[in-house]
């Protein structure tokens, strides 16, 4: 749908909007060179993790949320992204894309590309199981189940997002306990 502006003619810049895309298992970074090869701009979110198989351990690149790709689009561009082989559907509410805040994309970015810091933590040490806030940073205000601690400043929490479940490895120091009375 192209939009119009207040003298009746044609925007031609309409405004982008990051969407959830829902792609065939295991094909993300396929599906991310049709889009680059396409001209779409996409993000796939990517985390390192360590593989052992029998005979040896390998670091590969896995997608943070399997099976999703976010696209930044234009309206006029939605049957274009969902002609892309391996590309099943848009995550969508009320039979309408889901558009993505701007804010989302970037918090994501920011646990990617986040360091560990070691500062000064709450004397309090949380218990698994127990709710947390995340309290700096770009995630703060989010909420999750703290799982279990990975070492002296990091834990693990779940976090509901995009219908999913996801897990983060997050400073201990930027987690806050909340007190249920």
């Amino acid at each position: 749908m192209i939009q119009e502006v207040s003298n009746g003619k044609k925007d031609p810049n309409p405004p982008k909007f990051w969407y959830a895309i829902y792609v065939r298992s295991k094909t993300e970074k396929k599906v991310q060179l049709e889009f680059d090869f396409l001209g779409i701009e996409s993000y796939l979110p990517l985390v390192t993790r360590l593989k052992q198989w029998s005979d040896r351990k390998k670091k590969i690149e896995e997608p943070l949320f399997r099976s999703y790709i976010f696209v930044h689009i234009q309206e006029s561009q939605f049957f274009t992204v969902r002609n892309v082989p391996g590309v099943m559907k848009y995550i969508s509410f009320e039979g309408k894309p889901a558009v993505i805040p701007d804010e989302q994309i970037k918090a994501i970015h920011y646990y990617l590309n986040e360091q560990d810091d070691h500062e000064e933590m709450d004397a309090d040490k949380l218990i698994e199981g127990q709710l947390v806030r995340i309290k700096h940073g770009q995630m703060a205000g989010l909420i999750g189940r703290m799982i279990h601690y990975k070492n002296r400043y990091r834990l693990l929490i779940q976090i509901e997002a995009i219908g999913q479940i996801i897990s983060l490895n997050i400073p201990r120091s930027k987690v806050e306990a909340i007190r249920q009375e």
